[in-house]
């Protein structure tokens, strides 16, 4: 079994390119080399350049590897489409012009990835984590959500070379077991993969192991998060914006929380799961200056257990 753990910006509160609180990108990849990564996503589009000199020389200085990219975005809106495919543009001409990852014995897709995520939308950001409560899109607009995500996907698939992995996420209307379920059954497998995330299953009241085994089949790419269950409790109990949860802490460094670690390695070992995990731990980036420190923690107990 070969897994590659990763890093993500959105560890160093990179979630929105307008946040005028953002670290430099410079600093994210130097402190992701000095915490021990090898790799590391692009983040949101726009965040670090696409400028293919300036970045590629970044990033070899610090010996580090670009895993993914991601387009957060609105996936439903009609109107929003020409921009979806100009970010998937975009960020596909960067990703195939970077040094490639090596592809492990078994592992179905070769990294880059294209991870495509609904962004937080605001009727729904307030009542992430409660499936009971939150307002599912109209079946029109589901299908104008699938049919822009087939468009990415087989763009990225065609003409880049790319796969394209679907993140279901917290906020988005890409989060509960049923719009799962119906997501897997529209977008066919030739099309796009899964990008399942430990920390958003638990946050959205899905056991992440039993998750994980029942889309094996589906899943090219992961990430890995975890959840204080402390502040955990207090944002089920309360209406709060799902990035106010993450400034709140709700995500934790990775053994420090409620998730079980040691039943997700025993799966992925049962699973023979080949290929690459990014740590994640969202956070308000005003409070960056303890993410060094929070990412090298994650990725020594992962490699503690075996990753």
């Amino acid at each position: 079994m070969t897994m590659h753990i990763t890093s993500a910006p959105c560890c160093w509160g990179v979630d929105d390119v307008n946040n005028p609180h953002l670290p430099p990108w410079q600093r994210v990849l130097s402190e992701a080399a000095q915490a021990g990564y090898r790799g590391i996503e692009l983040g949101p589009y726009g965040y670090l350049p696409l400028d293919i000199d300036r970045v590629g020389t970044a990033l070899e200085a610090n010996g580090l590897s670009v895993v993914a990219g991601t387009i957060f975005d609105d996936l439903v809106d009609p109107a929003n489409l020409d921009n979806l495919l100009r970010q998937t543009r975009d960020i596909c001409d960067l990703l195939t012009r970077l040094p490639r990852l090596p592809k492990a014995q078994g592992q179905r897709f070769a990294a880059p990835y294209l991870v495509l995520i609904d962004h937080v939308h605001a009727e729904r950001s307030l009542v992430a984590g409660h499936p009971e409560r939150a307002p599912r899109l109209s079946p029109e607009r589901w299908r104008q959500a699938m049919a822009h995500i087939e468009a990415i996907a087989t763009l990225a698939r065609d003409r880049y070379g790319v796969r394209a992995v679907i993140h279901p996420h917290a906020g988005g209307y890409i989060e509960f077991e049923d719009e799962i379920e119906q997501l897997v059954a529209d977008i066919p497998a030739e099309v796009a993969g899964l990008c399942l995330d430990t920390g958003h299953l638990y946050y959205s009241k899905m056991d992440p192991v039993s998750w994980l085994r029942r889309h094996a089949g589906r899943i090219d790419y992961l990430h890995f998060k975890d959840i204080d269950p402390k502040v955990y409790a207090e944002v089920m109990a309360e209406p709060v914006d799902f990035f106010a949860a993450c400034a709140r802490g709700v995500m934790c460094p990775i053994g420090r929380g409620v998730l079980d670690y040691d039943a997700i390695h025993a799966l992925l070992k049962e699973l023979d799961y080949q290929g690459y995990i990014t740590v994640e731990q969202e956070r308000d980036p005003r409070n960056a200056a303890g993410s060094l420190q929070d990412v090298a923690a994650s990725l020594a107990f992962l490699q503690s257990k075996g990753f």
